[in-house]
């Protein structure tokens, strides 16, 4: 029996997505539930399962096509053994005659999977360096370039340096569909809002000191870790309820004020920026919002998260210190009017009480957006934001 292979219902707002990589060829047997296709959309990856066990019968769409909901990607001819597809390490080897020394291919993501067949390679021939050993795309390249430098046989004479000039190649790439999209927006937020950026410094003396007290506790009995984010947010928060036009947003010639606070938190992953918004982050607790955060950000790297995870958000707060950024202006989430950028901590020399002390000092930037948030609003809610991390006291009796 045939049975049609589609492209599953795509998440609200997204039209159609690109057919990226194809795990199986025509002709292959497959299991159920293993994964035959991955389909790229503006923001995430979706993984196409195989519904029954059986043969690839047919491939009708190639990579690089773009494809709706409902387009059938292939046939399938069911097999009479319909078992769902068992964990790597219970399949049975290849038969390589080599047994229990084929290692069960540890999970990878879409883009390090792609990488991968590219450079027709297997992930148990790459040692992961991720989380519980995953294979990441920084592997893969150090692997390649491993492989090349051990081209040479050792012992062999140093080649020979000849004059002629080494080609200069080049290699014309498609964007991803994240990457144009992220490219979109971005143009799209310099050319409608008026965006102004303003700038002040935080001495977290007290916020290091309050985490070096009770990191090891929190950890114990919340099973997360107790970071910086959670203490930023915390922050915006109280910051944002005194100035509410920050976390406003523009729609025409209206301004939307929100009484709720969901916060976006800029992610890094392998397919570029992500945005996870945390709902509601004003009743969330400490533990609850770096337990959120945890989730999130791990969707994000694992290509899982999904499209309504990344949509809405009132205010957003990115983190360039943690690649080193000292300063920088970061560029709105529209239709947001405002997002923090923190920057990397350094130790400084500061004036405390008329004496020259070393203090761990960030630089915090505001860029807003000068249609409906005037600069009086915009420094003093930075003001807000440098006190209430300076004294987090303040954070718990909200004043």
């Amino acid at each position: 029996m045939s049975i049609e292979i589609k492209v599953p219902p795509l998440p609200e707002s997204v039209s159609d997505a690109t057919l990226v990589t194809w795990h199986k060829r025509a002709g292959d047997s497959v299991v159920r539930d293993e994964n035959l296709v991955d389909l790229e959309t503006d923001k995430v990856v979706l993984e196409v399962p195989a519904p029954s066990a059986g043969k690839l019968s047919e491939i009708r769409i190639k990579v690089g096509a773009t494809v709706s909901a409902g387009d059938v990607l292939a046939l399938l001819e069911a097999g009479e053994d319909d078992a769902p597809a068992m964990p790597a390490a219970a399949t049975a080897p290849p038969a390589s005659g080599y047994g229990d020394s084929v290692k069960s291919a540890p999970k990878t993501s879409p883009a390090v999977r792609r990488l991968l067949e590219e450079h027709d390679l297997d992930a148990t021939m790459v040692q992961g360096t991720g989380k519980d050993g995953r294979v990441t795309k920084s592997d893969v390249m150090a692997f390649l370039k491993q492989d090349d430098s051990s081209n040479v046989t050792p012992g062999d004479p140093t080649p020979a340096v000849h004059d002629e000039p080494m080609p200069r190649r080049e290699q014309r790439v498609p964007m991803t569909r994240l990457r144009a999209r992220i490219a979109e927006r971005l143009v799209e937020a310099q050319h409608t809002a008026a965006m102004l950026t303003t700038f002040n410094e935080v001495d977290l003396t007290a916020v290091m000191a309050l985490r070096q007290q009770y990191r090891d506790r929190f950890e114990a009995r919340h099973g997360v870790r107790l970071g910086f984010m959670a203490f930023f947010a915390k922050a915006s928060i109280e910051g944002l309820k005194q100035f509410p036009v920050i976390n406003a947003s523009v729609d025409g010639t209206d301004i939307i004020y929100h009484d709720y606070y969901d916060i976006g938190i800029a992610v890094s992953s392998e397919r570029g920026l992500m945005v996870p918004v945390l709902r509601n982050v004003e009743q969330m607790s400490f533990a609850e919002f770096e337990a959120e955060l945890t989730a999130m950000a791990g969707k994000a790297q694992e290509g899982t998260i999904g499209m309504e995870e990344l949509t809405g958000g009132t205010f957003t707060i990115t983190n360039g210190g943690i690649f080193g950024s000292m300063m920088s202006t970061p560029i709105l989430n529209q239709p947001q009017s405002a997002i923090l950028g923190m920057h990397a901590i350094q130790q400084r020399p500061m004036v405390v009480d008329g004496a020259i002390e070393a203090r761990p000092m960030m630089y915090l930037a505001l860029t807003y957006d000068h249609r409906i948030i005037d600069g009086r609003e915009a420094v003093q809610f930075l003001v807000t934001v440098k006190e209430q991390l300076e004294d987090p006291s303040r954070l718990l009796l909200q004043i």
